[in-house]
């Protein structure tokens, strides 16, 4: 699937830990109004033998969820080369000629061992009822990001949606509940969500199941988040001293990282 990436930005978070973020966008085709059966071989015109054509039923023979799985499976494909795009650009960029071991988890180069991990968000859609043409459009935009690391694993998550205070009461620890109860409304989900940002990233970097990664308790770190959330920081950097790492936020972005 062609693709390009657009709003790259590289931050150095220490010595040998370097993060990017990008919008990785995809150019799909509209619809041709054509008889059902249509292949590259019934048009009688010029064929340019770089473009691969293949039968696509009308919109109108598409159930809705068919088209809600095609869409998923597209936005998989998406971000699965999106987030690679992304490394291969990184490491150009810092002159690392390597590649990635995908054989593992934690994912890291295959010659200079730097530890790997990828995040993306969820896809825009556009929904184009125009099938006069087949026209090149760009209808899906995701955010991608990923963090490289030399020494350790490293973990990063892109969550630009509200945890439900459902799902709050449901996986988070008892302390980290009792704590958020007391917050005003706006810094409580602020910081709900930043806690399971830091969660996921946690499961990243130690490979815990997602039942044993949403039960830790991270109540501890509550009382730093919510210094960064009055200040709006830019980029927040907080140390937890339990684990030795370090949990780097970007609320503009929507992104934690663990390091």
């Amino acid at each position: 699937m062609p693709l390009y990436l657009t709003q790259t930005h590289i931050v150095r978070l220490g010595p040998t830990t370097w993060c990017a973020t990008a919008r990785v966008n995809a150019l799909a085709h509209k619809r041709i109004n054509k008889p059902p059966y249509l292949s590259r071989y019934d048009l009688n015109t010029h064929i340019d033998d770089t473009q691969q054509w293949q039968y696509c039923r009308e919109a109108t023979d598409i159930s809705a969820p068919d088209r809600a799985q095609q869409q998923r499976q597209l936005q998989r494909q998406l971000q699965r080369q999106g987030v690679r795009l992304l490394l291969q650009q990184l490491l150009t960029k810092l002159q690392i000629d390597d590649t990635l071991d995908e054989s593992a988890f934690p994912y890291q180069l295959a010659r200079s061992k730097y530890y790997v991990c990828f995040s993306h968000t969820g896809a825009k859609n556009t929904d184009d009822t125009d099938n006069s043409n087949t026209q090149p459009t760009s209808c899906l935009d995701n955010q991608v990001a990923v963090i490289l690391s030399q020494h350790r694993p490293a973990g990063i998550d892109i969550e630009a949606n509200e945890v439900a205070w459902q799902v709050v009461r449901r996986f988070y620890a008892d302390k980290e509940k009792a704590v958020l109860q007391r917050l005003p409304a706006w810094q409580r989900d602020a910081i709900a969500k930043q806690l399971w940002q830091i969660k996921e990233s946690y499961i990243k970097v130690y490979q815990y199941t997602l039942a044993q990664g949403l039960g830790i308790d991270y109540a501890y770190l509550i009382e730093d988040l919510i210094d960064g959330v009055i200040d709006d920081h830019h980029l927040m950097t907080v140390m937890d001293k339990k684990t030795g790492y370090r949990i780097a936020i970007i609320p503009r972005q929507h992104i934690v990282i663990v390091f």
